[in-house]
């Protein structure tokens, strides 16, 4: 999973960077930083066509 295809990974203009909305717990960040191959449980596709799909 890629985070930039994540809906919870926004432009933060504060901070001028992205940055993850879901609040990881102190395992679950170490993991992400960690880099091995973190399977994020909160993963959602940004599908940003999904609603015009469902109206269709």
């Amino acid at each position: 999973m890629n985070c930039e295809s994540c809906v919870y990974y926004v432009y933060d203009e504060e901070y001028g960077s992205y940055s993850c909305l879901v609040d990881l717990d102190e395992d679950e960040m170490m993991r992400f930083l960690s880099g091995s191959n973190y399977n994020c449980p909160y993963f959602r596709l940004d599908d940003e066509y999904g609603v015009v799909r469902s109206q269709m």
